[in-house]
């Protein structure tokens, strides 16, 4: 039987009266609900209205805001703001200097706005989340954001609660059977921008470990879990610059420069740098590849990290400039995860 609003917010104040830095999404699993469904309870939430192209082109006004992408095991945070947002049709992007996003607005389905009264003061956000209550993007006021601009936001959006309707997550793919290796490697092989990769595992109806796995060779190489945590130190160590995706359904937020502060806390392994965080579980990564796909100017590198459905928790490139080769020193870093035994074509 369904818990009322009232009483599932009860049962999370008491959990979390226990473990004060539970995450919510951590507590809505522990409670046998979505997020979502957490933050509809919430009696400082207010439902906005799903106008996905006016809300998201509102923001603005906000000022500097921390944005949050994440997924079941990672959780990516950009200090940024929303003035350089485009939309077209059901899909965003914002670009650098500001938030670095794509977004994905078929899968968005329901919005709401908080505002706690905690001892440090109010604390201001949005939640955007799916059909299947997962959030797929939050976004956080700080002190210098814009309070009476989130507080006309919330006025001009706000909707009266409705009857929430929570689909059932998809089921993960299946491999798929019957591939033409061959055929699959010589397209691979014959892309020139790494844009055409996405659109060609689509094609192919491939999910991720499958396509690694069927590479050409040299172009997949798998390594062990631990290379994310040497990448990021090697990176930090030798000030090589990287571009960090994390995305879900919904979104995929981007963090690109030098990383700095690298800190392991138990299962999560950290970045806690000005501007960007990154909080990530190792011991939900069920696989690793260093992968080597087409560029406009030469093959580029990456490190990408799969999870136990064989979704994507985060990946790793060097940061370059449009129009130039990966940097050697990205390249070498790369090379630095491989089994000695093994190496990705060049």
């Amino acid at each position: 039987m369904e818990r009322a609003p009232s009483a599932l917010w009860d049962a999370y104040r008491t959990l979390k009266s226990g473990t004060p830095m539970l995450r919510a999404r951590d507590a809505a699993r522990a409670l046998a609900v979505t997020e979502c469904e957490l933050a509809a309870a919430d009696p400082s939430s207010t439902w906005l209205r799903p106008d996905w192209n006016a809300l998201l082109t509102s923001l603005a006004p906000l000022g500097t805001v921390m944005a949050l992408v994440r997924n079941e095991a990672c959780v990516h945070e950009l200090t940024g703001n929303y003035a350089n947002v485009t939309l077209a049709g059901q899909t965003g992007l914002a670009l650098r200097p500001n938030l670095d996003l794509r977004l994905f607005l078929n899968h968005w389905c329901h919005a709401f706005a908080t505002r706690t009264d905690t001892p440090r003061g109010p604390v201001r956000n949005l939640q955007f989340f799916d059909r299947h209550g997962e959030a797929v993007q939050k976004v956080y006021l700080r002190a210098d954001s814009h309070a009476d601009a989130f507080d006309a936001l919330v006025e001009r959006f706000r909707v009266p609660p409705t009857l929430l309707c929570i689909d059932l997550p998809p089921a993960a793919p299946a491999p798929s059977t019957g591939i033409d290796v061959e055929a699959f490697r010589t397209e691979w092989l014959s892309l020139r921008d790494i844009h055409q990769f996405h659109p060609f595992l689509r094609r192919w109806g491939l999910p991720r470990q499958q396509a690694f796995e069927l590479a050409p060779p040299g172009h997949a190489c798998r390594v062990d879990a631990g290379a994310a945590e040497r990448l990021l130190n090697g990176a930090a160590a030798d000030g090589v610059p990287i571009m960090v995706f994390v995305g879900n359904r919904g979104a995929i937020q981007i963090h690109t420069g030098q990383v700095h502060r690298i800190k392991r806390l138990g299962e999560w392994l950290n970045v806690f740098d000005p501007g960007f965080n990154l909080h990530l579980r190792t011991d939900l990564i069920a696989d690793a590849w260093v992968v080597r796909k087409p560029g406009d100017c030469g093959p580029l590198g990456s490190l990408e990290l799969l999870d136990a459905n064989g979704d994507s928790i985060v990946t790793f490139f060097g940061e370059r400039q449009p129009g130039h080769p990966e940097r050697p020193e990205w390249t070498a870093l790369l090379a630095s995860l491989l089994p000695e035994d093994r190496a990705c074509a060049g």
